[in-house]
């Protein structure tokens, strides 16, 4: 069978048994890998990639990004052309793609355009998985109306991050629309957060039957819920009303560790923007509530993250970066190797992020059948993160769908 693309002389890294294997041939044909094996041993041909030297990871996964934060002004970005929106989305969406992320989850903003956008080639990127619109009840997370401000402008195609519904009937309502409009998963929020200006970190949002209904709704059509929280609370409660994925859990505790067991689910810690907002939110304009906001949230989550870690819970890689901090994607690998190991890191930006996605086999792997992504790094990433934490200098290659995309 003729491939697309062979990847010849390189070096394969394999997450799950941190394990390198030298001088292997990656075969890519049709958009899917056709073959790792030994490599022939003469020289590349023309036609052929010589990766010598060079180290092949599964193509990476960001499973907390907003690609239409295109501000860390929230508010301000419901205010701009979705036109506007979706121009600046493109640059942030090729910028993640140069970083190695070859597959992103947006959990509250991206849509079946933007999503179709970088699947026909309109915009280079990383394939987007989507939740549309993250549900808030009114005053929560995703209601970013300032006080004074009582109009709340709920056209769809505002590029606003989230959706306001109150009661069991207009939740659901709101969870089938996005289920409609092709969503991946539904978002909902738990808890209170950092960029929102009426919320408390510590408040619980939505009612049980609230949760329970959205739950249902995302089950019914097999798709499955994301929970925004921070406090021990908030993230018990939404694990024990069957929200599969916790967003953040910077406050969580030992009982929370107990129920990401029980239930087996996912947790999405999103260290580095919290150290970004912590450097740049006074030139951002944030109140003295949000910075205390931030503050309170950094000093936990590296021991939430060692908590998690320890106890074996399933722990996927995470952003959540605003604006122009989303340059510094790639620093989360720098923050999480402060507690945990190589390996570990290199899963949850790989393997276990492919699971939470539901895509095993597919994405996060280096093998026959799965889709052609694959970062080529200049250093082993087992050994030293910073290859993938420094993509400038620590990518060579990136390639999405057999498709050299980016070629330092």
């Amino acid at each position: 069978m003729t491939a697309d693309l062979v990847l010849r002389h390189v070096t394969v890294v394999d997450p799950v048994t941190e394990t390198v294997t030298p001088e292997r041939a990656i075969r890519i044909g049709a958009g899917r890998i056709t073959a790792v094996e030994a490599d022939p041993g003469d020289a590349a041909g023309a036609d052929e990639f010589d990766a010598t030297g060079l180290f092949a990871v599964p193509g990476l996964i960001d499973c907390h990004v907003h690609v239409t934060a295109v501000s860390a002004d929230l508010g301000s970005v419901a205010d701009r052309s979705p036109a506007y929106v979706a121009a600046q989305a493109s640059h942030l969406l090729a910028d993640m793609i140069a970083r190695g992320f070859t597959s992103v989850r947006d959990v509250g903003g991206a849509d079946f355009g933007l999503a179709a956008a970088v699947s026909q080639g309109l915009f280079a990127g990383p394939r987007i998985f989507f939740g549309g619109k993250a549900l808030s009840q009114t005053g929560g997370h995703g209601d970013l109306r300032p006080e004074g401000r009582d109009v709340h402008d709920q056209h769809y195609a505002v590029p606003g991050l989230g959706r306001v519904c109150d009661g069991v009937d207009e939740v659901r309502r709101a969870a089938r629309d996005e289920i409609r409009r092709g969503a991946h998963h539904l978002k909902l929020m738990l808890s209170g957060g950092c960029a929102s200006h009426t919320d408390r970190i510590d408040s619980l949002q939505f009612s049980d039957e609230e949760v329970r209904a959205i739950v249902q709704e995302a089950a019914a059509a097999n798709l499955y819920t994301a929970g925004h929280a921070y406090t021990a609370e908030a993230v018990n409660r939404g694990l024990e009303l069957g929200v599969r994925t916790i967003e953040h859990g910077n406050l969580l505790d030992a009982t929370s560790i107990e129920l990401f067991l029980r239930h087996n689910a996912f947790y999405v810690p999103t260290l580095v923007t919290y150290q970004a907002l912590l450097e740049q939110s006074r030139e951002l304009g944030f109140t003295d509530e949000q910075y205390t906001k931030v503050v309170k949230v950094t000093e936990n989550g590296f021991e939430a993250l060692r908590l998690a870690d320890a106890a074996g819970v399933r722990i996927a890689y995470g952003s959540d970066l605003l604006g122009a901090m989303q340059s510094r994607q790639s620093e989360e690998f720098t923050l999480r190797g402060k507690v945990q190991s190589p390996g570990a890191v290199l899963r949850s930006a790989t393997t276990v992020a492919a699971e939470l996605l539901r895509q095993e086999g597919s994405l996060g792997v280096l093998a026959p059948g799965a889709r052609g992504d694959v970062v080529l790094a200049r250093g082993n990433p087992l050994d030293d993160l910073d290859v993938l934490a420094s993509p400038v200098s620590g990518v060579a290659a990136v390639v999405q769908g057999g498709a050299v995309r980016v070629r330092r």
